[in-house]
């Protein structure tokens, strides 16, 4: 059994030996991109596992170890951690947790705090936590390379590229499964061609993604078009099932078709603020060149997506520097807590490209959120009258059915618009491939 090792401030370390022995455990919330990175992760010589326990019992041990006063995220990714070693199905004395910290202003960055306070509280505190960031802590079992980081970023590429062609090709399948089997091949088949070195390439990475919008353009589909619905907010809630009970599911059953805003913008967001802090408030000219050249790397590869998407026919999303246009004179850069003006900037986008019917997922406690979402609905109403979207609080109290009425009359009311553009002869804001 690996030795525990502390460093000075008494916090335990993730060691080379634990990484020898212990599985590291990762909250789920993309289930295609976290299967990628996970596996990614494991050729790299890790042992990990994505947790997949759902459910009332995960918000119970979240409420039981977490503040009821934290956001409701937090609360939900320490509870399934928890929740997934007091289940007897991970030896405890064999596991280490792993959580993002981004070092914003966000509470998100003090997750990692919270969940060693819930270890203790548990009587845990003897499972290491490493912290997901780039050096705001150090675990010597745990460490970046370039390799690694370039095979995540073509992951995230890769993910974002089949959740937009699976979500526009799904509502419309004619063989129910067709969608969800070619997702199943294309995450095998990917890993495969990494493992060959395959795909890694910008070049190569281009005739994949080519060979997947193919793929899935094959899939049989009929039926009318069905009205759109955008799912922004905030970045957990918005992808984590667990986090907005299935909501892309019950839109589906609606008869709607999801239109989810993909990983990729949120990452250059992230790496876009530093560069900005740079602008407004001063700092290193290195890091600021460096955090552009690793932005313009993101950005070319987002077009590369775009412009595969484009050319099989489906809706491609809008790149990143046409979201930071269309925010102009909404919020500006300094406004970057939580997910800032991308949320804004993504309602407009989908507003811009024919998807004004938006649900704007809201967790309890996350008040850059409330403001940068919930606050900002009211002035996009204002200057696009049929816009029509509505926020839904997601919260440990907050019941099922409630959040499901309020999504049902956004529906009542984007059918009817729908039906009244037809009859006016204006195109109807829906489609598919």
């Amino acid at each position: 059994m690996a030795q525990l090792v502390y460093d000075k401030t008494g916090r335990l370390l993730f060691t080379q030996e634990m990484r020898k022995e212990y599985t590291i455990l990762i909250p789920q919330m993309l289930p295609v991109h976290f299967g990628f990175f996970a596996k990614l992760l494991e050729r790299t010589g890790y042992q990990v596992a994505i947790l997949n326990n759902d459910g009332r019992a995960v918000v119970d041990s979240g409420l039981k170890y977490v503040h009821n006063d934290a956001c409701y995220p937090a609360l939900l990714v320490i509870g399934q951690m928890i929740d997934a070693i007091q289940s007897g199905g991970y030896d405890p004395h064999k596991v280490a947790l792993l959580i993002t910290q981004t070092g914003g202003g966000c509470r998100a960055s003090n997750y990692i705090h919270m969940l060693r306070k819930a270890l203790e509280k548990a009587g845990l505190d003897y499972i290491p936590v490493i912290s997901l960031s780039f050096g705001m802590e150090k675990n010597p079992g745990f460490h970046w390379s370039l390799g690694l980081i370039r095979r995540l970023i073509y992951g995230m590429m890769y993910g974002d590229l089949i959740m937009n062609v699976a979500n526009q090709v799904r509502p419309y399948e004619v063989n129910r499964g067709d969608t969800n089997a070619r997702v199943e091949y294309w995450t095998g088949e990917l890993l495969n061609r990494f493992d060959q070195g395959e795909g890694m390439t910008r070049k190569k990475m281009r005739k994949i993604f080519d060979e997947i919008c193919a793929d899935f353009k094959a899939i049989p589909v009929a039926g009318e078009e069905k009205v759109r619905v955008g799912v922004v907010g905030e970045i957990y809630i918005k992808f984590s099932s667990l986090g907005n009970n299935h909501l892309e599911q019950f839109l589906l059953e609606e008869g709607a078709e999801p239109v989810v805003p993909g990983l990729t913008d949120f990452l250059i967001f992230k790496i876009y603020n530093r560069v900005s802090d740079v602008e407004m408030f001063g700092g290193s000219w290195a890091k600021e060149a460096l955090c552009r050249f690793f932005m313009g790397y993101v950005e070319k590869c987002q077009l590369d997506m775009i412009a595969a998407l484009n050319a099989a026919g489906f809706r491609a999303p809008a790149p990143f520097k046409e979201l930071h246009r269309l925010v102009g004179g909404y919020l500006n850069d300094g406004c970057k807590m939580g997910e800032g003006w991308l949320l804004t900037a993504e309602m407009l986008e989908l507003i811009h490209s024919g998807t004004p019917n938006i649900v704007c997922a809201q967790p309890f406690g996350c008040l850059p959120n409330h403001i940068v979402g919930k606050g900002m609905i009211r002035v996009l109403k204002d200057d696009y009258p049929d816009s029509n979207i509505v926020a839904v609080d997601y919260d440990p109290g907050a019941t099922k059915i409630n959040q499901e009425n309020r999504i049902k009359l956004m529906l009542a009311n984007a059918k009817r618009l729908a039906k009244e553009q037809q009859a006016a002869g204006q195109p109807a804001a829906a489609g598919h491939p």
